[in-house]
């Protein structure tokens, strides 16, 4: 089988000494103790958090040939993934399903929860995450549909402001005949749904 491979790598350079002294000063402001033994080494533990939250991990972008003429969806669900609201900058953790219909070229399973990191380890909103990677789908793979639904809580919402534990916030983003032919479109959204109210992913 013929084999497609495109580099996918982070652009952003990464300060993290700078971050770290802009933690310590941010502690600081907030009168918070930066001193003592436990939090000596706050600021930098700071730091590589956010650091490693705001930067995907290279990839490959690995297609194959549908050499079998497989015209049925494929869909991986229950992908976990963290990102961080970029109106507080406090995480909102969740799980997306991802799912396609094939054309020409069939993509390697592993790299569907790649993509999905790829648009969560940045600064984000959730309705912009889902039609990124429904879109980058769209593009790079030439399906006959795509669909994506997001599912996550916001700790800015669990932490303040409304101190709303335990909502679920849901998004999706479809393509193609996944969104135009109705059929498919309540497959993918089935499949999506099916074995939840086992505690199934």
């Amino acid at each position: 089988m013929a084999v497609d491979a495109l580099a996918v790598a982070p652009a952003t350079v990464r300060d993290l000494v700078a971050a770290q002294q802009a933690a310590a000063d941010f502690l600081r402001a907030l009168g918070l103790p930066s001193g003592g033994q436990a939090m000596a080494d706050t600021p930098r533990r700071m730091a590589r958090a956010y650091a490693e939250l705001l930067t995907p991990r290279e990839f490959d972008l690995t297609t194959f040939a549908n050499d079998e003429d497989y015209n049925q969806l494929v869909v991986l669900r229950g992908v976990p993934f963290a990102s961080v609201c970029e109106h507080h900058a406090l995480p909102f953790v969740g799980t997306a399903d991802v799912g396609y219909l094939p054309g020409g070229r069939i993509i390697g399973l592993s790299k569907l929860a790649r993509v999905v990191e790829l648009f969560a380890r940045r600064l984000q909103v959730q309705e912009r995450m889902t039609k990124q990677i429904a879109g980058w789908l769209a593009e790079r793979l030439q399906p006959k549909g795509v669909g994506v639904v997001l599912r996550a809580e916001h700790l800015c919402m669990r932490l303040r402001g409304a101190h709303v534990a335990g909502t679920c916030t849901i998004t999706s983003a479809l393509h193609g005949l996944v969104l135009t032919d109705g059929r498919c479109r309540e497959e993918f959204m089935a499949l999506t749904r099916s074995g939840r109210e086992r505690g199934w992913p």
